[in-house]
């Protein structure tokens, strides 16, 4: 083994696995997100403290995507259909909304 390998971030492969051990167990997924990071895509009005909290349960998003770099979905606030992005690098929590 080399002294210098570079590795991949272990953050999108640990959303994903807290995602499905979340959703498993018949609990809501929630993100919570630096707002104020670069790439952060989501509604203005659902940021408070210069954060938000994001349902992302399969019953409350569509074209949910947990990629490598982002996570990307569509999601009704306020009765509006928006687009929301959010870097890997914003992304602060994930958690069973049950759990607090």
């Amino acid at each position: 083994m080399t002294g210098n390998v570079s590795m991949t971030s272990n953050r999108p492969y640990l959303l994903r696995a807290m995602y499905d051990w979340i959703s498993d167990n018949g609990l809501t997924p929630y993100i919570l997100v630096d707002a104020a990071a670069p790439g952060v895509q989501v509604p203005k009005g659902a940021i408070k403290d210069g954060r938000v909290v994001l349902n992302v349960a399969a019953r409350a998003v569509a074209q949910l995507e947990l990629g490598q770099e982002r996570v990307r979905f569509v999601a009704r606030f306020s009765g509006v259909s928006q687009s929301v992005e959010v870097p890997m690098a914003s992304l602060l929590a994930i958690y069973a909304h049950e759990n607090g």
